[in-house]
C-alpha cells in the first residue's frame, strides 16, 4: 500500500526558507500518491536552476539535464517507453529564455506529458535578474534598472502553441495546484501548469503579501479561481473550428489579466490525437510495446528500408 512518504528522499534541500518551490514539491509528491502511481513507473526530469533539484527530492526516476533542454531530453523518455508518466519541471527562465524554442515546437507535437513551470519572474540561482515572465517597467531589488523588454504571457504562448492543457496555480495554495497537477497528468496530450511562486531572496515585488492584496484598498488578494466564476475552459467538440477558436481566444484573453486580479485554475482543454497516436499509425507496434521493450536487434528491418528508399 502506497504511503506519502514513498514519494519523498533524504536528501537534504537547501532552498530557501519561504521559497515557493517547497510549495511546487509537496504538490507534486501529493499528486502523484494520490493518483496511485507507483514510483517505478514515473520518471521526473529537470533543467537548470532552483527548480532543477526538483528530482532530487522525489522518489521516483529522475534526470536533472541541461538548461533549456529539459523538454527534448523528456520527449525522448517518453517516446522510448511510452507507459511512462513523465513529468518535466523547471523555471521560468529556463522554459521561457534558452529553452523558448523547445516550449514551442513541444505544444507542437502534443505528446502525453506534464511540464510545471516554477514561475517567479527572476533567475533566482543567478542573484536575481529579470526573467523572461518579467512585466516591462518592474524592478527587483537586485536589478540596476526596471525591465526594459516586454514580458512572455505564458499562457497565451502556450496556447498558440498547441500546447492541449494548459493551466495556472500558486505555490502557496497546494491544495489547488495539487488538483491542477492530477488533471494535468491524467490528461492526454502536452500539458503545461504555469506556477506563480515567491522567490522571498530576490523578488521584492510579488511577495505573498502582494498575491494576498496587502496593498490594495480593498485588501482583497489579488488571485482568483477562474472554477469559481463558471469559467469553462474545456473544448467539448475538438471537431468544430469556432468552438476551438472561441476558446482559444477566450482563454488568452483571460491570460492577459494581471494586476489587481489575476486568474488561476485551468484556461484551456481539448482531446486531440497525441503524437505518440500518430506514430503508430505508421508503426503500430510503438504502441502496442514500448520502445524499451521491443527486440529491436532481433527485427528485420527490411521493409522499413525499403519504404525510406
Amino acid at each position: 500500500m502506497l504511503e506519502l512518504k514513498d514519494f519523498r528522499t533524504k536528501v537534504h534541500n537547501d532552498w530557501c526558507p519561504g521559497c515557493g518551490d517547497f510549495g511546487i514539491l509537496n504538490a507534486v509528491q501529493m499528486a502523484l500518491f494520490e493518483l496511485k502511481l507507483e514510483p517505478y513507473n514515473v520518471a521526473i526530469f529537470s533543467g537548470i536552476g532552483c527548480s532543477g533539484k526538483t528530482p532530487h527530492f522525489v522518489n521516483t526516476y529522475g534526470f536533472h539535464t541541461l538548461h533549456g533542454r529539459v523538454l527534448p531530453i523528456a520527449t525522448g523518455a517518453k517516446l522510448a517507453n511510452t507507459a511512462l508518466t513523465v513529468v518535466a519541471v523547471g523555471g521560468d527562465g529556463d522554459g521561457f529564455g534558452i529553452g523558448a524554442g523547445h516550449f514551442v515546437h513541444t505544444g507542437r507535437r502534443n505528446l502525453d506529458f506534464t511540464y510545471v513551470v516554477y514561475d517567479n519572474q527572476v533567475y533566482g540561482l543567478t542573484k536575481g535578474q529579470s526573467s523572461p515572465t518579467l512585466p516591462k517597467g518592474e524592478q527587483t531589488k537586485s536589478m540596476p534598472f526596471p525591465a526594459i523588454i516586454e514580458g512572455i504571457n505564458p499562457i497565451a504562448t502556450a496556447i498558440s502553441s498547441g500546447y492541449t492543457f494548459v493551466a495556472r496555480s500558486y505555490a502557496l495554495d497546494v491544495r489547488h495546484l495539487k488538483e491542477v497537477l492530477k488533471a494535468a497528468v491524467l490528461h492526454k496530450g502536452s500539458a503545461l501548469v504555469d506556477v506563480l511562486q515567491t522567490c522571498p531572496t530576490y523578488n521584492d515585488i510579488n511577495t505573498k503579501e502582494w498575491y494576498a492584496g496587502a496593498d490594495l484598498p480593498t485588501k482583497a488578494p489579488r488571485l482568483y479561481k477562474l472554477e469559481d466564476t463558471g469559467y469553462d475552459g474545456t473544448v467539448k467538440n475538438p471537431t468544430d473550428h469556432n468552438e476551438v477558436t472561441q476558446k482559444k481566444v477566450q482563454a488568452m484573453t483571460r491570460s492577459f489579466e494581471w494586476g489587481d486580479k489575476i486568474p488561476i485554475g485551468l484556461f484551456y482543454r481539448i482531446q486531440q490525437p497525441t503524437y505518440e497516436d500518430m506514430i503508430a499509425t505508421r508503426m503500430p507496434s510503438f504502441k502496442e510495446v514500448p520502445l524499451t521493450k521491443q527486440d529491436l536487434y532481433g527485427r528485420d528491418v527490411t521493409d522499413l528500408f525499403q519504404e525510406l528508399s
